[in-house]
C-alpha cells in the first residue's frame, strides 16, 4: 500500500513539475483556449493539441500550426510560446505533439503532423478557421514536420491514420532551421546524429525510405510559399541543410525567402535578429496575402 501511494505521489510531483516549468501561452483579451484536443490516436497513444482561438471572424480566422523540435526524441508542446505577433493579427494558434522516437521511430512523426493538419481542415467549420489561410511552422525537428505537412499536400502516402479529407493544403510553411534531408543528417559530411538514426530506427540503412521522410524531395512546383531561416554557425542542424532546400526551391520557381542569421546557432539567436526574424515572417506572410 507504501508503495503505491508513493507511486502515486512520485507521478503527481513530476506532472506538476512539467506544468510548472513551462510558461501559460499568453493571449489577447477575447481570445479562448482549448487544451488537449485528441486530434488522432493510435493503440494506446492519444495525440493531443492546444489550440488558441480569436473572437470569431466572419470569415474564419487564419491558423498556425506550430510544431515543437527536439530531434524527434524529446520535446513537449506546452515548451511553445511566444505568438503575440500572430495573435494580434487575428491568427488562431495550434500547439501540437507527436509521438516521440521512444514511443514510434519514422515515419509516426510525420503522419502525426499529417493527422494534426487534417483534423483542422476537418474542423474548421466548429473553430471558424479559414482553410485557406492555414500556415505550418516549426524549429528544428519541427521545421522538418512543418515541412513535410506542408509539401506532401494531397499525397496520403502518410494518412492512413487519418482518412477522408481530400483536399489537404497549407498556405504557406515556415521553417525555422529544420532538418531537410534525413540520409544528410545522418551520414553526411557536416554532421553524423544519432537522433536521425534513432529515429530511422530499422530503415536506419534503407536511403530510400530516408528520401521519403526528407522535404528536399518533396518540393514541387505547385508547393506552397515557404519562408526559411537558419544560423550559419547552428552546431546542431547544419546550415548547409537549408541551403540545399532553397535551392530545390528556386530550381523549380517556387516563392521561398531564406533568411540567414550571422554567427547564428542552433535558434539562439541575439534579441535584435528574433526582433529582425517576426518583422520578415510577418512581412512574408503579407507578400503571400495572408
Amino acid at each position: 500500500m507504501k508503495t503505491i501511494f508513493l507511486m502515486i505521489c512520485l507521478i503527481w510531483a513530476g506532472q506538476l513539475s512539467i506544468a510548472q516549468e513551462f510558461k501559460k501561452v499568453s493571449y489577447p483579451e477575447g481570445f479562448t483556449e482549448q487544451l488537449n484536443l485528441v486530434y488522432t490516436t493510435v493503440n494506446d497513444w492519444e495525440g493531443k493539441l492546444d489550440l488558441y482561438l480569436p473572437p470569431s471572424q466572419k470569415k474564419g480566422s487564419p491558423l498556425v500550426i506550430n510544431i515543437h523540435g527536439g530531434g524527434w526524441n524529446k520535446g513537449v508542446k506546452e515548451s511553445q510560446t511566444g505568438f503575440s505577433a500572430f495573435f494580434n493579427r487575428g491568427y488562431a494558434v495550434a500547439n501540437i505533439e507527436y509521438r516521440l522516437t521512444g514511443t514510434a521511430t519514422a515515419p509516426a512523426a510525420v503522419e502525426d503532423t499529417r493527422c494534426a493538419l487534417i483534423y483542422l481542415i476537418r474542423n474548421a467549420k466548429k473553430f471558424h478557421i479559414d482553410v485557406n489561410r492555414i500556415v505550418i511552422m516549426g524549429s528544428s525537428a519541427g521545421g522538418h514536420l512543418a515541412l513535410m505537412g506542408g509539401l506532401l499536400e494531397n499525397n496520403p502516402i502518410f494518412d492512413s491514420n487519418c482518412p477522408g479529407v481530400k483536399n489537404i493544403k497549407v498556405a504557406a510553411i515556415i521553417d525555422k532551421f529544420g532538418i531537410t534531408d534525413v540520409w544528410d543528417w545522418a551520414y553526411g559530411p557536416y554532421k553524423t546524429s544519432t537522433s536521425a538514426t534513432s529515429w530511422l530506427g530499422d530503415k536506419a540503412k534503407d536511403q530510400e525510405f530516408a528520401k521519403s521522410v526528407s522535404p528536399l524531395y518533396q518540393v514541387k512546383k505547385n508547393s506552397p510559399p515557404t519562408f526559411i531561416v537558419h544560423g550559419d554557425a547552428d552546431p546542431i542542424v547544419p546550415y548547409q541543410e537549408s541551403v540545399a532546400l532553397k535551392a530545390r526551391y528556386d530550381e523549380l520557381d517556387v516563392k521561398c525567402e531564406f533568411m540567414t542569421v550571422k554567427g547564428g546557432l542552433h535558434g539562439k539567436f541575439s534579441k535584435e535578429d528574433d526582433e529582425e526574424l517576426t518583422r520578415r515572417i510577418m512581412a512574408f506572410l503579407d507578400s503571400t496575402g495572408l
